[in-house]
């Protein structure tokens, strides 16, 4: 019988194919491993991954991570009682036979959707993965486990995440540049995502998934290499200029999802939202007081 392949070698295979982009064809050259094979082990190192490394992705569940979390984005964005930056972008893959326009997008190419929160460090705590590139960004929310749990008080009180246009307003509209540079960081470290995605479904779905784990766990484990200084967009606290990412300038941006649906929004969410413009508007008196 034939050796079976080291861990190793799938592992680096599997790491190789997520961080390049390289076709199987060019895997099967370099790691003198049939095409087959590595359809098969890609999966499986991917289902090995999230798991050995789930707990770099989650939601927290304490009243210390929250506390955590809020302190990181009064401290580090000067935003109060904010606990996660929320958006949707496409990942384009090529569409399975016999789909239809199931996966078709208003960007005219077909696509998963990838729901992401992301904390104030630019990691994601919350991922939803594969929903038709068809639906919109308030559509994928509403059918998310997320949502639900937001709707039944996951925030501590008075708390709120942050989105564009295409949320309801329960999600608020600054701090947007958080989630808009986890993705590019994402991008750029995983080339994977410069071309369709040329595989099954469920597969994509675990690349994915996959990508989101291990961009968080080199984060934590690794940001000196993984995210050195000018990665991210940084803002003169003088001028308030934008000097932007070096991301920017490597990849081609993912697409973000379209607001097809109605964006109602309770009287409370009002509220919310209003005594937070409050809070920027005096903030912003208090600049040009300080600094002009």
């Amino acid at each position: 019988m034939r050796d079976a392949i080291p861990a190793q070698i799938k592992l680096e295979i599997t790491l190789s194919y997520l961080a390049t982009g390289m076709n199987y064809r060019s895997l099967q050259h370099f790691f003198r491993v049939s095409k087959s094979a590595i359809s098969r082990l890609i999966p499986e190192v991917c289902d090995a991954i999230c798991d050995k490394l789930k707990e770099h992705i989650k939601v927290p569940s304490t009243n210390e991570e929250w506390t955590t979390l809020e302190r990181g984005f009064y401290q580090k964005w000067n935003f109060p009682k904010c606990y996660g930056a929320l958006d949707g972008k496409h990942i384009e893959i090529r569409a399975p036979s016999n789909s239809g326009s199931t996966f078709f997008n208003y960007k005219k190419s077909n696509s998963i959707v990838l729901m992401a929160l992301v904390d104030y460090d630019y990691c994601f705590t919350y991922i939803d993965v594969g929903a038709n590139g068809s639906a919109s960004d308030g559509a994928v929310f509403r059918n998310c486990s997320l949502f639900e749990k937001l709707e039944n008080n996951l925030l501590p009180q008075g708390g709120v995440i942050v989105g564009d246009d295409a949320f309801p307003l329960k999600q608020l509209s600054r701090c947007r540049r958080i989630v808009e540079n986890a993705f590019g960081i994402l991008v750029s470290r995983f080339r994977i995502f410069e071309k369709p995605i040329a595989c099954n479904i469920n597969t994509v779905d675990k690349i994915v998934y996959t990508t989101c784990t291990l961009h968080n766990w080199l984060r934590h484990n690794s940001t000196s290499t993984y995210l050195p200084h000018g990665s991210c967009d940084i803002e003169d606290t003088k001028t308030g200029e934008v000097i932007t990412g070096t991301w920017r300038s490597q990849i081609t941006t993912l697409k973000s999802v379209r607001n097809l649906g109605t964006n109602y929004y309770s009287r409370q969410a009002k509220a919310i939202r209003n005594d937070f413009k409050s809070y920027t508007k005096a903030v912003y008196i208090h600049v040009l007081n300080n600094f002009f």
